[in-house]
């Protein structure tokens, strides 16, 4: 009789062991670290020309900023996750700043890279039409073009003069220009569409920009104060002049006040 009451109670324990498993597993750190900075590329489908930005904020120690900034820098410059251009690269004592271009597909591993043990902040995308621009470049070029070919046509002519060939000339040089200034936007505009632009900030986590903004913030106040007395005493300056002046014509007006506003009183008979 013994062995048949231990007998149901062997599936309830097995069955509180594995609800026991699977939410230690679904609360595991590493899975929250995982999903916490997922920031893939992007890029317009079917058609749609669209120009893709993504900014994201991480936070770290002080001391691991300038060497994850320089690990962030290595990885885009020696292409490790695919082409990729620094377009700007900003250090300061606590904090610090990269803005790149990337292809779409190395967006997630070079933010993973970037936020490895930070704490993920603000994270934004966004993403520009360029289809009216694409167009207008394009519908320029085209009427350049056949203009162009107009020209050409006419500088071929036999019968053409010496001052209408240099005239020609002239109008050929510089319709040549435009299409080389448009070929460089219409590059530009395709580089955008390639590729994603990936703004990372580093910020402390550990309170040591505050910790320094308010030591210098009490170190620069001697100076400060000196700078602002200096300010003082120069506008104070400048109207002195005017003070002086004012004086003496506020002593006339209250002068004259006094003897043609101000008479006495007729006295009673």
């Amino acid at each position: 009789m013994q062995h048949q009451d231990d007998h149901p109670s062997i599936p309830r324990r097995l069955a509180f062991a594995l609800l026991g498993a699977l939410a230690l597993s679904a609360c595991s750190p590493s899975d929250h670290n995982s999903s916490a900075v997922a920031l893939g590329g992007a890029q317009g489908k079917a058609g749609a020309l669209l120009a893709y930005e993504h900014e994201l904020r991480l936070s770290l120690p002080a001391a691991q900023i300038g060497p994850r900034l320089e690990q962030t820098r290595e990885a885009c410059e020696s292409a490790k996750f695919g082409a990729c251009n620094i377009l700007r690269l900003e250090q300061g004592p606590y904090s610090a700043q990269v803005i790149l271009r990337i292809a779409p597909e190395g967006v997630e591993p070079i933010v993973g890279l970037a936020s490895e043990g930070a704490q993920v902040g603000e994270r934004i995308t966004s993403a520009e039409d360029l289809a009216d621009a694409v167009a207008d470049v394009q519908r320029q070029q085209q009427r350049l073009k056949g203009q162009q070919q107009r020209l050409d046509e006419l500088a071929a002519r036999k019968d053409i003069s010496v001052s209408d060939l240099i005239a020609l000339s002239k109008e050929q040089a510089g319709i040549e220009n435009d299409l080389q200034a448009l070929a460089q936007t219409a590059a530009g505009h395709q580089r955008r569409l390639d590729t994603n632009r990936l703004t990372l900030n580093f910020l402390p986590s550990d309170g040591a920009e505050r910790g320094s903004s308010l030591k210098r913030a009490f170190s620069d106040l001697p100076n400060n104060l000196a700078d602002g007395t200096a300010a003082a005493l120069e506008k104070g300056s400048h109207a002195l002049p005017f003070l002086i002046m004012a004086f003496p014509l506020a002593l006339l007006w209250v002068w004259l006040w006094r003897k043609f506003v101000r008479r006495p009183a007729p006295r009673n008979h």
